[in-house]
């Protein structure tokens, strides 16, 4: 248990490591372990999301699981991003070659900020058609598209947290 909370500890510390030697097993939990912790939380924030949002009102909650579904697309992309930049980034470290890691982290943010207005400006302008899509109702749609705007408008916050 004792080398577990250890292991916990220093994947969680802001101590520079290097992946580059020793144990790849050792490399793979410490850099997976905030990873998952991460989505522990994302899943645990929607919980609690819809546990308050539904003391307000049941057509909330439904503009809550309609929206959340739709933004999963944002997240699959999120991810799909994260992982080609985390590739490149890796074999440039892997390559002794820092500066080449920092161009391919720039143009990933540079990407990611281009997907993210683009997602952002078409999620908030077509609100309203989204709920429609998903089968929300009138009511759902007129008191809901405001907080699909939102969500869909602030996308790049979701996008930067996974890249």
């Amino acid at each position: 248990m004792r080398k577990i909370i250890e292991l916990f500890t220093e994947a969680l510390s802001s101590d520079k490591k290097d992946f580059t030697s020793g144990s790849i097993r050792r490399a793979i939990v410490l850099l997976s372990i905030p990873m998952i912790l991460e989505m522990m939380m994302e899943s645990l924030f929607a919980v609690v999301d819809v546990y308050f949002v539904g003391k307000i009102s049941v057509d909330a909650v439904a503009t809550i699981g309609l929206t959340e579904s739709v933004v999963m697309l944002v997240f699959s992309l999120a991810i799909g991003l994260s992982t080609a930049a985390t590739a490149v980034v890796a074999r440039r470290i892997g390559e002794n070659n820092p500066i080449g890691a920092r161009e391919g982290a720039v143009q990933a943010i540079i990407i990611a900020l281009f997907i993210s207005l683009l997602m952002g400006i078409s999620g908030a302008y077509f609100a309203e058609d989204i709920l429609r899509l998903m089968g929300a109702s009138d009511s759902v749609i007129a008191s809901g598209s405001g907080y699909t705007k939102i969500i869909f408008g602030t996308n790049i916050v979701i996008v930067l947290l996974f890249l």
